[in-house]
């Protein structure tokens, strides 16, 4: 005689497997949701419309920007790496970036590293001056120190001859964990060498040294893994740019802070200086702050309407995320407990989805041929988007 079969039972059994089975789906399932929930905020946030920082960052809104009307108001060269910049009014480019711009470094003896003033802060008071050739000598770096330190004036070579170069020590330079930067140490034959008057006044043993011939390259980034740049002595890339509204709008939220997180009185009026940033070019105009951190390619010219062929393409191809260097103030050497750093940290962090947990200030770029700059040059907007 055949088993009835137990409908009722079945189905309980069937729909406890179905609810198991699902529950098992849903768990497994959760973490890929979440990523693609995760990739379309950060589409947003890339687009620029409505999007907020990890840190309460707000991205750029394009229609507030004026893209007629920007120039050049500013531009620095700081040949020594960490050291005091000089504003000029015109500078020449290669694909190296602003000729003489970060082209010497400071390095300790032991180990070949960087110096910077994330390290030593008085190293901003350290003042290097470009000489140009003349018809009786040769151009050279002349490096002055303040007053009160006792260290004398000294000259090397602007653009040391082979020969010189064989008589110098050649040596691979580390720069964030990397020693592959060729160099050479610097010499001069009048009086102590340049090593001996820095290392009074750094208070460690210290060469200066200038940059070879060996192509150092750039660093990819997201938008650009397969970027091909070279560069000086720079952190990355051989541009930096920062515009003016940029600034006060940090000197903004600054005064805003003040009382907070170490923030003092000082700051409800004292003025939060362009040069703590470094850049080498300083724009104006577009009417609203953090412009260049949607300027993908810009050229820059006299003419106040684009001219095909005027002057090469710019691509800015990374946010330029900060430390506390900024916090040193480029006239006295001191370094401030909060300022900037602390309010960038409240207000320009998570922008840069390679380093989320830095503020940003400024973008970095990297020319595309040999030009020229001048203070008062218009920016021309070629692409905008996400940097």
């Amino acid at each position: 005689m055949k088993q009835m079969v137990d409908l009722p039972t079945i189905w309980e059994h069937g729909r406890a497997t179905l609810q198991t089975l699902w529950i098992s789906i849903i768990f497994l399932l959760a973490p890929f949701a979440y990523l693609v929930l995760s990739q379309r905020s950060k589409s947003k946030s890339v687009a620029g419309r409505s999007d907020k920082g990890e840190a309460g960052s707000t991205a750029p809104d394009h229609s507030k920007f004026d893209t007629s009307n920007i120039r050049v108001t500013k531009i620095l060269i700081h040949p020594i790496k960490s050291c005091k910049g000089t504003s000029v009014p015109e500078a020449n480019y290669t694909l190296e970036g602003f000729d003489n711009d970060r082209k010497w470094c400071i390095i300790k003896t032991h180990n070949n590293a960087v110096v910077t003033a994330r390290d030593v802060a008085k190293m901003v008071l350290i003042h290097p001056r470009i000489i140009p050739a003349s018809s009786s000598e040769a151009g050279r770096l002349e490096v002055s120190f303040p007053k009160e330190s006792g260290c004398e004036t000294f000259s090397v070579p602007l653009n040391p001859t082979k020969e010189e170069l064989q008589d110098w020590e050649n040596l691979n330079i580390s720069l964030w964990g990397k020693d592959d930067i060729e160099g050479y140490v610097c010499q001069t034959n009048i009086g102590r060498s340049p090593s001996e008057i820095l290392s009074e006044y750094i208070g460690l043993p210290v060469h200066l040294a200038v940059k070879g011939p060996r192509r150092r390259n750039c660093p990819p980034t997201i938008r650009f893994p397969n970027l091909d740049a070279p560069s000086y002595f720079q952190d990355g890339y051989p541009l930096l740019i920062v515009s003016e509204e940029s600034v006060t709008a940090a000197q903004e939220h600054i005064r805003g802070m003040v009382g907070t997180q170490g923030i003092e009185e000082k700051w409800s009026s004292d003025t939060l200086q362009i040069e703590r940033f470094r850049p080498n070019i300083v724009i104006k105009g577009a009417g609203a702050p953090f412009f260049e951190d949607i300027l993908t390619e810009f050229t820059i010219d006299s003419h106040p309407e684009a001219v095909d062929g005027a002057s090469s393409i710019v691509r800015l191809v990374r946010k330029c995320t900060r430390c506390v260097l900024p916090n040193v103030h480029p006239e006295t050497g001191v370094r401030d407990k909060a300022v900037p750093l602390k309010v960038l940290m409240k207000h320009r962090r998570g922008l840069d989805p390679g380093r989320p947990r830095l503020p940003c200030m400024g973008c970095n770029g990297i020319f595309t041929a040999n030009g020229v700059v001048k203070v008062g040059d218009w920016i021309h907007v070629c692409e905008t988007g996400f940097v």
